[in-house]
């Protein structure tokens, strides 16, 4: 019989079962951190836990917070638990269970006047953020979109936020009203300079109401920029069931993991932060090299590999990875498109990095669905795979692979796999995106003229006739003949 998970049942669960080595008691709140998800529990949170139970950090233990209503349903199950997470790491040899108990309260879901009051209390010094890619209100340039509406509602009610940055701005007016620093704001989302976004996201919402307020936002908060990595699925009923059968542990929500990790951070928190240098984050002045490497081989090798499996009506990461042809596939656009426009990382073999990503794609205990991947491409295009298409038109390089995984992406969205089966939504934006794919069967180039995706790259003669081509034999020919066509097998 399967334990439930709660602070009084912790003596209780199997002696395998890490527990946390730190009590409740010795925690004090430091962090408030947005979008309390899977990664989040599987990152920072694995940090956070390795480090107080170092014996250090205590005093920056997290508050979690969500902004919409639908977050309720994850903090009555974590409040169920007491706060307490099951993660599980995953290597291909071994599943190691811990449960961690790093997050000490949750405010209120969607309640702007807790959230605010709680991020301007005196002992939050770091509010962080993981509110996914497409969180930051930016347009196709990547730059603040002012004319959103949600940022316009914001900017109209700046007493009544309803996004996140609304919220932090009310904050940081509380703070300066009671004579507080302000606190640091840290991202945690997969987005080049994610720092610098932030700042800008923040800033430009101020400067729509406040220039002074705006300017006093820029030169005072800091911002730093960093890298995350860890693969992370989403939590199914097979998860629960994974934990409950193996580990002997009742989880309503726990999260699994690959072994691997990875934080790079700029070192940039006036107001303090945790020691994490001490449990493997690197600080370093410029996180630039390190997030390029990351987005573009890393999330750009996920796009690669999502779209052509999700067509072929593959299920599980490690099964595309099994796939020869989409195996071969990641490998010939990472090394011939991908990698030559990789900067330099200090101290980092960019080959030797694709290689253990390869490594960590086919990892057959992570258990990380092709679905997950392939969701919100109309956010993470243009982050992981549209900016190394720039750069490789740039320098006059080889575009053919990543103009294919362009034109299977469209092709997924058109909402059928190549045996007629109906792909599910995946898509905050399907509903605009499904036409237009559908349109591009016949003329191409209506995809490439979506401009808050593309903007003027749709316009590119190589990219407009290596798009047209590749989308043409998907559907003429399917995604298999189109694989071996580009692998030259065909």
């Amino acid at each position: 019989m399967a334990i439930p998970l709660s602070l009084a049942t912790l003596p209780d669960l199997p002696p395998a079962v890490g527990l946390p080595d730190y009590a409740r008691e010795d925690l004090s709140a430091g962090i408030l951190h947005v979008g309390v998800g899977n990664f989040h529990r599987a990152h920072q949170v694995a940090y956070l836990d390795r480090l107080f139970s170092a014996g250090k950090g205590r005093d920056f233990a997290i508050v979690g917070a969500g902004i919409m209503e639908a977050d309720r349903k994850a903090r009555d199950t974590l409040a169920a638990q007491d706060w307490f997470s099951t993660l599980v790491e995953q290597s291909a040899e071994a599943s190691d269970a811990r449960v961690t108990g790093v997050m000490i309260d949750y405010v209120e879901p969607a309640d702007q006047d807790a959230i605010t009051r709680r991020m301007a209390a005196p002992d939050i010094r770091i509010v962080s953020l993981t509110i996914t890619e497409g969180g930051y209100f930016l347009d196709s340039s990547g730059h603040f979109d002012a004319d959103h509406p949600a940022i316009a509602a914001d900017a109209a009610a700046p007493d009544a936020p309803r996004t996140v940055f609304g919220m932090i701005l009310k904050a940081l007016r509380l703070r300066r009203h009671a004579g507080l620093p302000p606190f640091t704001v840290m991202s945690c989302d997969n987005i080049p300079h994610n720092g610098v976004v932030t700042r800008d996201t923040l800033s430009g919402l101020a400067a729509l109401t406040d220039n002074t307020f705006a300017e006093w936002v820029r030169d005072n908060v800091a911002f730093p920029n960093g890298m995350v990595d860890r693969i992370t699925p989403a939590t199914s009923d097979r998860e629960r069931a994974l934990l409950r059968d193996t580990h002997g542990v009742e989880d309503g929500w726990p999260v699994f993991a690959e072994d691997f990790i990875q934080w790079v951070l700029e070192d940039n928190f006036p107001q303090g932060r945790p020691p994490l240098e001490d449990v493997g984050v690197e600080f370093v002045e410029d996180v630039t090299p390190f997030e390029a490497m990351k987005i573009r081989i890393l999330n750009g090798g996920h796009a690669i590999i999502a779209y052509p499996a999700g067509l072929m009506g593959i299920h599980f990461v490690h099964e595309a990875m099994e796939n020869d042809l989409v195996a071969r596939f990641l490998d010939k656009v990472e090394r011939e498109e991908i990698l030559p426009g990789v900067p330099p990382v200090p101290n980092t073999d960019t080959g030797a990095y694709l290689e253990k990503i390869k490594e960590r794609f086919a990892n057959p205990k992570i258990g990380d669905t092709v679905r997950r991947l392939c969701l919100d491409g109309s956010n993470r295009q243009p982050k992981f795979i549209l900016l190394s298409l720039a750069d490789a038109l740039a320098r006059g390089g080889a575009i053919d692979g990543l103009a294919l995984e362009s034109a299977l992406w469209c092709r997924y969205c058109a909402g059928t796999t190549d045996t007629g089966e109906t792909i599910a939504p995946n898509d905050p934006n399907w509903n605009s995106l499904q036409p237009v794919a559908l349109a591009a069967r016949e003329r191409p180039q209506a995809w490439l003229e979506q401009r808050a995706i593309y903007g003027a790259l749709g316009d590119e003669p190589r990219l407009r006739e290596a798009f047209g081509r590749w989308l043409s034999l998907l559907w003429s020919e399917g995604t298999e003949a189109t694989l071996r066509t580009y692998l030259k097998e065909g």
